[in-house]
């Protein structure tokens, strides 16, 4: 019933000061047809009581009886045996105009003395009507005997009922306190189901976590205080049956069974309460449990696929066409290693997925949440290892398939070689004849032992899988099988034939060299002795070189002529008399060319992925190892915060050559006549060799203070490198110079398609090793007192003996400076012109290294040029500030006065270029602020421009006033 009140009642705690007054009482006693009987004492002062004290008290007691006890109604007994009869009527009055409750009857102790009890029954006759309730006037306690029995009457009123006031309020406070703890507690029960019932489930695993944390942590101190609550209903209701314990006569009377009926009531509540929320508690904390294993498997789920994704796109990326062996066992070499790596992934994504079927089979309440992903994680799972079959499959048919063809091409490399190396002179003779066709048949047996004919089959048996360069390949080989068996046909019908000849009788006629018209005349003999030369030789370079007989050697013309269709045809006589003549055809036309190109394009091809991976194991097995705990402490202190000065931009380096250029190179495997647009498309990445080399020299001065540290030796060892760390990185320099040698070798064969690409790659390459070689030499400059890089781009640089001629200073100086020149290396820049001393030091006994003291620079704007001097064509004037200063430079050869006089010149055009154009931008300024030209600043401006222009810089030697005004 408290429980269900939204008003707060009126407790005794509220109440406790005038309870204690003991003005009024419920004793527990009862009527004799059950009526709660409430006690008015004697109390001297009842008159003075305030209204609101009196209805408290008496609203509290008539709420205490049960409502069926309550709607008997009360008695009242009021003792004023001691008191007048105006306390008497004041206190009926009191009783009728507030009592709260359903009055029953009252009963009056009258008082005692004479005079008060006649006062108060003439007093009673008067006012009976105004009280309006019943009123038993009584005399003695053994009236009020007749009215109430002893056993519900205190002890004061002459019974026998045991109370004790202070008791009875103590009791009724504990009992309400227990009662507003049960709602309390009850209330805040209800509250957390409400939010329980009404929390979203959250999305990731972290915050899962958290809300499941803090909902165990509020149902473990909602049950803590459930714990105090029945704790504190179990003493109270101890203490009230303690009270029937205290003898075997003792009874407690209604009001204190109906004390103990509300407390077993509550203490009853509190536990059904409690049943009801941990049944709810039980299914919520079985639903948080759920979802944060949901959340986990979702988390695990995108991670797991995220990583299938990635090693499917490697896999899909994964080549399955190989142009040789070598590339198609590096390709089942590296499947095999990504199904390694694979497996643990693999076998990941099956237990993840498992683990979704037991959440199923364990009544998840996301059942079509998981579902779904263990059928996915599956799906990628067969899909990936299909794949990953399908492409070993075509790869091992691949491998097959090359190892035919190359077997193939050496067998008939071997045969050419065979054919080329039998003399044709020593197969005149009996002898010589059969033992060349003894080689030739042994030789077509090793064709069956070899099973040649096996590539054809396999070509045919796999050929809906083969892309189409391997079968083009395969064509191409099984072509040259035939021809190369073809070949071996006519020799053996040759060498059959010239058997035979020697088998039947010959005249033997001795005959005359000048007379014989089988012999070449010998009025020429160097080109008869010429003509049998180079056979033995190309037969003794075949054999060293391996390349094919057929290929005529460019430097022997004498016994080669050029038919009209452009192919080489060489006649070798076989015998002076009697012999047949054998036609070699060199086909050195487009399809040599085009081989010779595509062997220049395979190598370079082949040295790069050499390159590549050479840089990939510096960068796994040095550099990566630095950031490696394990050998942190082999680590030399001198290499500590240094790894980009020992390594500079080799990462960057290594990126762009694996990911960009080889790519790009190996597209033009089948075209090498554009390997040139590879080198023009990415000029301007290769230009971050120039600062690997500028770092160059800081790299090999740190390597040699820690290159014996036991850390490379590890990584050495580790990498099972026969070189040391410095040769490799050695490699970039080497590197960046192979280049244009290679694009000399494509360019002496390509003369279509592409040459004119090829010739600018060349000049790219060769301008990107003079900017490396500059940029080398300047930054080894000493004593300049500012920013090289204000200077603008470095054009030249080079050593020159200088004599200098100025206007200013002592004669015998100027005589001195004339006749003995000064060792000096200049840099041209855009902007100035530096005269440095090169010095070399020698340091640690290493190679010396070299260093430019800078001595002197001249402003560009301000130098002027002669580009002849007399007595040695070698020599060109630069001068400065019109002709005060005057150096004299002696190049080292026509070609670098030249280049040097070219590039200054440019510099010098390009200044008086962009003088005009600021010239006339100013002119355009001053009419559209001024309206007209100003022709005074004009001229003013031309007169200092002239001063100081690179124009007036162009001189030839002694030129004339006339010419020098004209200039």
């Amino acid at each position: 019933e408290i429980m269900q009140q939204e008003i707060r009642p009126l407790l005794a705690v509220d109440i406790i000061e005038q309870l204690h007054r003991q003005f009024a009482m419920l004793s527990g006693g009862r009527g004799k047809d059950g009526a709660p009987i409430i006690t008015f004492p004697e109390y001297s002062g009842f008159s003075e009581l305030p209204d609101e004290d009196f209805l408290n008290v008496v609203t509290y007691l008539t709420s205490i009886p049960s409502l069926d006890a309550a709607s008997i109604g009360f008695v009242i007994i009021i003792d004023r045996r001691k008191d007048k009869w105006s306390s008497v009527k004041a206190s009926l009055t009191r009783i009728a105009g507030a009592f709260p409750g359903n009055l029953q009857l009252v009963l009056v102790l009258r008082p005692s003395r004479f005079f008060q009890r006649a006062i108060a029954d003439i007093g009673i006759k008067l006012h009976r009507d105004d009280f309006k309730m019943k009123i038993v006037m009584l005399n003695s306690l053994s009236d009020l005997h007749g009215y109430v029995d002893k056993g519900q009457l205190t002890c004061e009123l002459g019974g026998h009922l045991e109370y004790c006031h202070s008791q009875w309020i103590h009791h009724r406070t504990a009992i309400e306190n227990f009662a507003v703890t049960v709602k309390t507690t009850a209330q805040m029960l209800q509250k957390f189901g409400t939010d329980l019932a009404e929390t979203e489930l959250p999305n990731d695993v972290q915050c899962t976590k958290d809300l499941l944390t803090a909902h165990n942590d509020k149902h473990n101190k909602l049950k803590d205080e459930l714990k105090l609550a029945l704790k504190q209903g179990t003493t109270l209701l101890g203490c009230i049956k303690e009270q029937a314990a205290k003898s075997e006569s003792h009874k407690l009377n209604p009001d204190e069974m109906e004390n103990q009926t509300t407390v077993e009531r509550l203490l009853a509540q509190l536990d059904e309460t409690e049943n009801a929320f941990e049944q709810f508690w039980s299914k919520h904390h079985l639903k948080l449990e759920q979802c944060l294993q949901l959340r986990h498997f979702e988390q695990d789920f995108r991670e797991v696929k995220v990583s299938l994704d990635g090693l499917m796109d490697t896999l899909t990326s994964l080549s399955d066409i190989g142009d040789c062996v070598t590339r198609v066992e590096h390709l089942l070499k590296e499947l095999k290693v990504l199904e390694e790596k694979a497996q643990a992934m693999l076998e990941k994504a099956q237990l993840h997925a498992l683990h979704g079927d037991q959440l199923i089979q364990s009544n998840h309440y996301a059942v079509d949440s998981i579902r779904p992903k263990c059928v996915e994680l599956r799906r990628v799972c067969d899909d990936f290892s299909n794949e990953a079959k399908k492409k070993t499959d075509i790869l091992s048919k691949s491998l097959q398939i090359h190892r035919g063809i190359d077997k193939v091409n050496q067998w008939c490399e071997s045969g050419v070689y065979l054919l080329a190396s039998q003399a044709v002179d020593k197969c005149q003779s009996q002898e010589g004849a059969e033992s060349a066709l003894a080689d030739i048949e042994c030789f077509l047996e090793t064709a069956v032992e070899n099973q040649l004919t096996e590539l054809k089959n396999i070509h045919n048996q796999y050929e809906v899988v083969l892309s189409e360069d391997v079968k083009a390949n395969v064509l191409k080989a099984l072509k040259r099988l035939d021809d190369v068996q073809e070949m071996f046909e006519k020799r053996h019908m040759s060498l059959k034939k010239l058997s035979a000849k020697q088998t039947r009788p010959v005249q033997p006629v001795a005959p005359r060299p000048e007379s014989s018209p089988k012999r070449p005349s010998l009025k020429n003999p160097s080109r008869t002795a010429g003509a049998q030369q180079p056979l033995a030789r190309r037969a003794s370079d075949n054999s060293n070189s391996g390349r094919q007989p057929a290929e005529a050697d460019p430097n022997k013309k004498k016994n080669i002529r050029k038919a009209k269709g452009g192919i080489k045809i060489e006649v070798m006589h076989e015998a002076s008399q009697g012999g047949s003549t054998h036609v070699l055809v060199s086909n050195e036309t487009e399809e040599s060319l085009s081989n010779r190109r595509r062997h220049i394009m395979t190598e370079l091809i082949e040295t790069e992925r050499l390159y590549v991976e050479e840089l990939q194991s510096i960068m796994e097995g040095y550099f990566a190892e630095l950031d490696n705990s394990e050998l942190s402490h082999l680590i030399p202190p001198s290499l500590e915060n240094k790894r980009d000065v020992l390594f500079g931009n080799l990462p960057e380096i290594s990126e762009f050559h694996n990911r960009t250029f080889l790519r790009e190179l190996e597209n033009c495997a089948e075209k090498p006549e554009l390997v040139g647009t590879c080198f023009l498309k990415r000029k301007e990445e290769l230009q971050v060799y120039e600062k690997y080399c500028q770092n160059k020299p800081r790299s090999e001065v740190l390597w040699r203070q820690c290159g014996d540290s036991l850390f490379f030796q590890e990584c050495q060892k580790k990498l099972d490198h026969k070189l040391s760390l410095d040769a490799y990185l050695l490699k970039p320099v080497q590197r960046i110079t192979k280049y244009q040698l290679m694009l000399k070798e494509m360019l002496k064969c390509n003369k279509g398609e592409g040459t004119a690409e090829l010739e600018e790659a060349l000049a790219t390459m060769l301008d990107i090793i003079k900017s490396v070689n500059d940029s080398m030499h300047q930054i080894a400059i000493t004593g300049f007192e500012g920013s090289l890089s204000e200077l603008g781009k470095l054009l030249m640089q080079g050593s020159f003996n200088v004599w200098t001629d100025h206007k200013k200073g002592h004669s015998k100086v100027k005589d001195l400076a004339r006749f003995k020149p000064m060792q000096r290396h200049l840099f041209l820049y855009n902007k100035m012109l530096l005269f440095c001393k090169k010095r070399e030091e020698t340091t640690d006994g290493h190679e010396k290294t070299p260093s430019y003291s800078f001595k002197h620079s001249l402003k560009m704007s301000a130098v002027g040029i002669t580009e002849n001097v007399k007595g040695d064509i070698k020599k060109f004037e630069v001068w400065y500030n019109g002709r005060e200063e005057v150096y004299i430079i002696q190049a080292s050869s026509m070609d670098v006065k030249n280049m040097w006089v070219s590039e200054i010149r440019k510099v010098l055009t390009g200044q008086l270029q962009a003088c005009r154009e600021a010239s006339q931008l100013h002119q355009k300024i001053s009419e559209n602020i001024y309206g007209a030209p100003m022709r005074n600043v004009r001229k003013m401006a031309l007169r200092q421009s002239d001063s100081s222009s690179p124009e007036t810089g162009f001189r030839r030697t002694n030129p004339s006033p006339n010419m020098r005004q004209k200039q």
